[in-house]
């Protein structure tokens, strides 16, 4: 058997995934971290995106949508602290697909009361959410 790491994953909701790893990819603040076993401690904040858990003996990946938060990596264990974490079979497409559209009118909409910034990060994370959906259609279980 590999090496593994023990990870969890939550959310201010609910705990979303909490077990043993190969390989967890995080879409981290300045680009996606790769994390094995004994990987050095770190800290840092994860942008909206797929978290991808390699499970020992299973052929697919764990998706797991994340809209933000924080990682910690320790030598034998990640804890990924979600601010909104959704099982990636779990992600609605219509209403990430609605979410896109929403952010986009607002952002071209000047005389729109809702702020510019606010509407980039609900952008970002439709478009995250659709971009995880694909990755399950690719890769069905």
């Amino acid at each position: 058997m590999a090496m593994s790491i023990h990870v969890d994953v939550v959310s201010a909701e609910q705990e979303i995934f909490s077990g043993l790893a190969e390989v967890v990819i995080v879409p981290a603040q300045m680009g996606e971290v790769g994390i094995y076993p004994r990987h050095a401690p770190m800290i840092t904040r994860i942008k909206p995106g797929s978290v991808r858990i390699k499970i020992p003996e299973q052929t697919e990946d764990e998706l797991i949508y994340v809209s933000g938060g924080m990682l910690e990596v320790q030598p034998s264990i990640v804890t990924i602290l979600a601010d909104t974490a959704i099982r990636g079979a779990d992600l609605d497409e219509a209403k990430a697909l609605e979410a896109k559209v929403r952010a986009e009118e607002a952002m071209k909409d000047k005389s729109s009361k809702i702020d510019y910034a606010k509407a980039q990060a609900e952008l970002a994370e439709s478009l995250a959410q659709i971009a995880a959906i694909e990755k399950i259609r690719k890769n069905p279980r």
